[in-house]
C-alpha cells in the first residue's frame, strides 16, 4: 500500500521502518530533520508525504499536535482524495478524534484511531497492541499495516473507542506502577532485600506486566525512556479530562498526577515514567537498589 507515516518518534520511526520492511510505499516526515527512514521518501511537509496515498498514519506528541499536521498549512487536509484513510496511533482527545473525524468525513475520507500498547522494544520487533475505533470494512483494508506493525488488534466499536480505551489502559499502568514504587520504597526503608522480594511479587497475585517489564530497569537504575514521563503525564491529564467531561471521579489518578507534576518539575520528564521512583526515593531518603554482594 501506498503510506504517508507522520511523526518519527520513539515509537513511529521503527513503526514505519516495518512498513518499508514489509514492502509497502512509505513516505515519512518529522517536525524535526534527521530522522529519516532507510527505504522510504522524506517528505517536506504533511501534505507532501501525504499526497497520493492510500493511508496516511500518525504518530504524534498530543491532540494539538495532530489537529496541526491535520489542518493547517501545508497539513494533510489540503491534499485529501476519496476513499483515503486516516488512521491515528497517537494517545489524544477522544472528543477531538470525533471532531477530526467529523471534518475529514465531508471530503470522502475515513478516520481511525489506532493508538497501541507496547514499548519501543515492541515498536522496533513489530509486535504491538492496537486499540482501534472505527468501522470494520476501513480496519479490513488497514489488515496489512496492522500486521506488518503489531501482532494483535482490538475493536474496540466507533471511532474514538481506541482514545478512550487507550486512556483507560494507561490510567492502569500509572497506578499499578505507582503502587509497585511505593512498595519497592517503603520496603527499602524497612530494610526488605528488593532482590529477594521480586520473586515473592512475581509469584504472588500482585504479579504484572507492568512489574515484570519494569523490575529489571529499576535494578539497574535505567530511567532511560521507553515512554517518557512527559507523555505519561499527558495521557494523565488526557484521563483527567475525559473523567470531568463524562461526570466521573478518579481520586487515585488525581494523586498520581501530583507525583506526576513534581517529578516532572524535577526535570524528570524526559526521563522513563519508572523514574517517579527516583522522587519517592528522595522524600523517604532512600534508595532502592539490590543488596551489595
Amino acid at each position: 500500500m501506498r503510506v504517508a507515516f507522520l511523526g518519527m518518534g520513539i515509537m513511529g520511526r521503527s513503526m514505519a521502518a516495518n512498513l518499508v520492511k514489509a514492502g509497502h510505499e512509505v513516505a515519512v516526515w518529522n517536525r524535526s530533520g534527521g530522522k529519516d527512514v532507510e527505504g522510504a521518501r522524506s517528505a517536506a511537509s504533511p501534505a507532501d508525504a501525504a499526497t497520493g496515498v492510500e493511508v496516511v498514519w500518525m504518530c504524534l506528541s498530543d491532540t494539538k499536535a495532530v489537529e496541526g499536521v491535520l489542518f493547517d498549512a501545508g497539513g494533510v487536509e489540503e491534499v485529501l482524495g476519496e476513499g483515503m484513510i486516516i488512521a491515528d496511533s497517537s494517545t489524544i482527545s477522544p472528543s477531538a478524534t470525533r471532531r477530526f473525524a467529523e471534518r475529514v468525513k465531508g471530503r470522502g475520507v475515513d478516520y481511525v484511531d489506532a493508538p497501541m500498547t507496547g514499548s519501543k522494544i515492541a515498536a522496533e520487533s513489530g509486535s504491538l497492541i492496537f486499540m482501534v475505533g472505527g468501522d470494520d470494512a476501513v480496519l479490513a483494508r488497514l489488515q496489512p499495516l496492522f500486521q506488518a506493525m503489531g501482532k494483535q488488534v482490538f475493536h474496540m466499536g466507533e471511532t474514538s473507542k481506541g482514545q478512550a480505551t487507550k486512556l483507560v489502559m494507561n490510567l492502569q499502568i500509572a497506578l499499578i506502577y505507582e503502587g509497585f514504587a511505593e512498595a519497592l520504597t517503603l520496603a527499602a526503608k524497612l530494610g526488605v532485600d528488593v532482590e529477594k522480594l521480586l520473586p515473592l511479587v512475581q509469584a504472588s497475585m500482585v504479579r504484572s506486566g507492568v512489574v515484570d517489564y519494569k523490575a529489571p530497569f529499576i535494578l539497574k537504575r535505567d530511567f532511560s525512556p521507553n515512554f517518557p514521563l512527559r507523555l505519561m503525564l499527558k495521557d494523565i491529564r488526557l484521563a483527567l479530562d475525559a473523567a470531568k467531561e463524562s461526570r466521573v471521579r478518579l481520586p487515585g489518578l488525581e494523586a498520581v498526577e501530583e507525583v506526576y507534576d513534581v517529578a516532572a518539575e524535577e526535570g524528570q520528564s524526559d526521563l522513563d515514567y519508572a523514574a517517579t521512583l527516583t522522587l519517592l526515593e528522595k522524600w523517604a531518603g532512600v534508595e532502592v537498589k539490590a543488596a551489595t554482594k
